[in-house]
């Protein structure tokens, strides 16, 4: 980070889910590159789990960047190589593998989130929520052309095919949103696992009520309580101002 580092406060938890009888979930909690991300590998028995863990075990690589657009550039570089392996994977087993990204980006006071897939972003502040990430699915296709409504689309039958995702095709396309980052912000990455179970309205009460560790446990109880369909992860990050001397603060299991 810079001279004067924001302070972060992350807590991420994952969960295989009430049916699934494996995790093929990855987070990464890099406070100290400014990095947080959730993977929701696909592609059936431990390959979605190969896919989801490349990702992060090639982010993770990331270090320290010189400044916003340094650590942008880094992440995309990490990401393309990641995708790289897992089609050398892919190509190796006959079968198509990947996973779903999203990821929030902090430094210099301004944030950026990036994903391709519908693992998704939200930034809670002041007690309102709002979607950052843009599904890549098939039925949010459908309702951006206005063929069908939100509500339509929740009990849509294919509302769960994704449109890109890292490893499936010749090349990755990532999304880019970007902020300014204000005091007591609470940014929540989640996979489908989370939204399929739990509202906005949800999970903006969970962020602004407790810390990331009793939100992330109280979204994960509500998840399994409904019937955790899916794998499950999220990861809270709250701003908590800056400083010079403070070192951000980390979690997760």
């Amino acid at each position: 980070m810079t001279d004067v580092a924001l302070l972060f406060e992350s807590f991420g938890v994952s969960h295989q889910g009430c049916v699934r009888q494996t995790n093929e979930d990855s987070y990464l909690i890099e406070p100290r590159s400014g990095l947080w991300v959730v993977a929701d590998g696909m592609g059936g028995h431990d390959a979605g789990e190969i896919a989801s863990a490349c990702i992060v075990d090639h982010l993770a690589t990331i270090g320290i960047a010189s400044s916003a657009p340094d650590l942008r550039a880094r992440f995309e570089d990490r990401l393309r190589q990641a995708h790289a392996e897992i089609r050398q994977i892919s190509a190796k087993r006959g079968v198509t593998i990947g996973s779903t990204v999203a990821a929030l980006l902090a430094m210099d006071g301004k944030f950026a989130g990036l994903w391709l897939g519908d693992s998704r972003l939200y930034l809670v502040r002041d007690g309102s929520i709002v979607q950052v990430s843009h599904d890549h699915t098939e039925v949010q296709e459908l309702v951006d052309r206005g063929a069908i409504t939100p509500e339509e689309a929740r009990r849509w039958p294919r509302r769960n095919v994704i449109t890109r995702a890292i490893g499936v095709s010749d090349d990755i396309t990532v999304d880019f949103r970007q902020g300014d980052i204000q005091p007591g912000d609470v940014f929540v990455l989640g996979t489908d696992g989370l939204t399929a179970h739990v509202s906005d309205e949800e999970i903006a009460s969970a962020a602004s009520s407790a810390g990331p560790q009793a939100a992330c446990e109280a979204l994960l109880a509500k998840v399994l309580e409904r019937g955790g369909t899916d794998n499950v992860t999220i990861v809270l990050v709250r701003m908590r101002g800056a400083s010079a001397e403070t070192k951000p603060s980390e979690g997760g299991r």
